[in-house]
């Protein structure tokens, strides 16, 4: 019986820890949740104290703008028994008549500008060149000429007092005496006897260049203009054939270098074809007599030591001292000297052969040629053609002091032969 009743006690009071632990463990979940809500109520406590600052700060806000607009509005009110001031006047140095004038549609635009450093009668010469196109009244001219000013030239237009300006020749009067430091100085006539002709200038430059002076001279000194060109003037062909014909004006001298322009171009055209060379003739074996054959196999019996020094100039590596050119010390250097367009046109290029190397040095570049195998100092078909260009003289100008002597008696000395117009190159 005892055994029996400890057994029934067993189960309840395990029953009754299984349900203290359930109840402690819900206890301990509301206790979180108690604790996160009063977070979260802290929290919407703090969001809505900033919102009410936020609203505070708008309102006020708010009425500082209300009272500023009621502030604007009681101004402008007190402002309206005040008239407007008038608008700012832009200043207009022409008078009425000028600005009611209308510039016709068909009036062709001038191109011309004047900043304010340009010559102001090359400027005004342009401007009625261009005008005379559309043509146009006294106050055409003087808003179609304002339209040409910029700059510095604009800003004196519109320092004019307004109103100042009422005709076009009082508007370009006032404009010469104003930039007249800009003038050109006139030229004089016998300015005419200064102008020569450069060393490898053509005849067609030259008159050009020489025409071009003639037409801002005044006068028309016909006798003069002949005397100056032929002072001028290169002695060649050409100048002989004016001693010859004795002309009388320089409409005449430009008809008599039409033919020799032409043989100019004439022969720069032939400058440019490449000759064919001589066949050289075959030379006629002489006969040896019978003492100068057993001569000469004696000789081939004799041995001799070799000698390096008597050598050293023999084989066919090496040149002959002879053909070398006479060297020459220039004011620059040979490839600006040959890059000058008149001594290019007198020079005769060869045919470029990228492909091959002229000389011993494979790394030297000569700009000549326009390949390997030596240097533009060391080109023997430069050198020689130099050399004949400075034994005619061509060339005077470019060398230096000290061989300028030695090349004019290398020209007195080959007077009598006429310099060629090309040197036929050796590569």
């Amino acid at each position: 019986m005892r055994t029996t009743r400890s057994s029934s006690v067993t189960p309840s009071t395990d029953e009754d820890a299984v349900s203290m632990t359930q109840v402690m463990d819900m206890m301990r979940t509301l206790q979180e949740n108690v604790a996160a809500s009063r977070s979260e109520q802290e929290r919407m406590h703090e969001v809505l104290v900033a919102l009410q600052a936020r609203n505070e700060e708008l309102n006020r806000i708010n009425e500082e703008l209300r009272k500023a607009l009621q502030e604007w509005e009681e101004r402008a009110v007190g402002d309206r028994s005040v008239p407007p001031s008038p608008p700012r006047s832009f200043p207009m140095p022409f008078s009425q008549e000028i600005m009611d004038s209308v510039v016709p549609a068909n009036t062709v635009a001038v191109k011309a500008s004047f900043t304010g450093v340009e010559d102001p009668e090359a400027h005004l010469t342009a401007f009625h060149t261009q005008m005379m196109l559309s043509g146009g009244s006294d106050t055409v001219y003087c808003k179609v000429f304002m339209s040409t000013l910029s700059g510095t030239a604009l800003d004196w237009f519109v320092s004019i007092h307004t109103g100042h300006i009422t005709t076009f020749q009082q508007f370009s009067k006032m404009f010469v005496e104003q930039y007249i430091v800009n003038k050109a100085p006139p030229l004089v006539s016998y300015d005419l006897f200064d102008i020569r002709q450069y060393q490898g200038e053509s005849l067609r430059d030259f008159l050009n260049r020489f025409g071009a002076q003639i037409v801002r001279l005044p006068g028309k000194d016909e006798e003069m203009f002949v005397h100056a060109f032929k002072k001028g003037v290169l002695p060649e062909p050409f100048s002989e054939s004016l001693i010859r014909s004795h002309p009388a004006t320089f409409a005449e001298i430009r008809r008599c270098a039409v033919a020799h322009i032409a043989a100019e171009s004439e022969v720069s055209k032939k400058r440019g074809n490449v000759a064919p060379a001589k066949p050289r003739a075959q030379a006629r074996v002489q006969p040896q007599r019978v003492m100068e054959a057993a001569a000469g196999k004696r000789n081939q019996r004799t041995r001799h030591p070799y000698d390096p020094k008597k050598n050293k100039n023999k084989g066919p590596g090496r040149p002959r001292e002879t053909n070398r050119p006479p060297r020459y010390e220039f004011v620059m250097g040979l490839f600006d000297l040959i890059a000058i367009p008149n001594i290019a046109a007198m020079l005769k290029v060869p045919e470029k052969t990228t492909e091959k190397v002229l000389g011993p040095k494979p790394d030297a570049w000569c700009e000549f040629h326009k390949s390997f195998g030596h240097s533009i100092n060391s080109c023997l078909a430069l050198g020689h053609q130099l050399a004949e260009l400075v034994k005619c003289g061509f060339l005077k100008d470019s060398l230096l002091e000290k061989q300028a002597g030695q090349a004019s008696g290398s020209q007195s000395e080959g007077s009598s032969t006429r310099c060629p117009f090309t040197v036929r190159s050796t590569p």
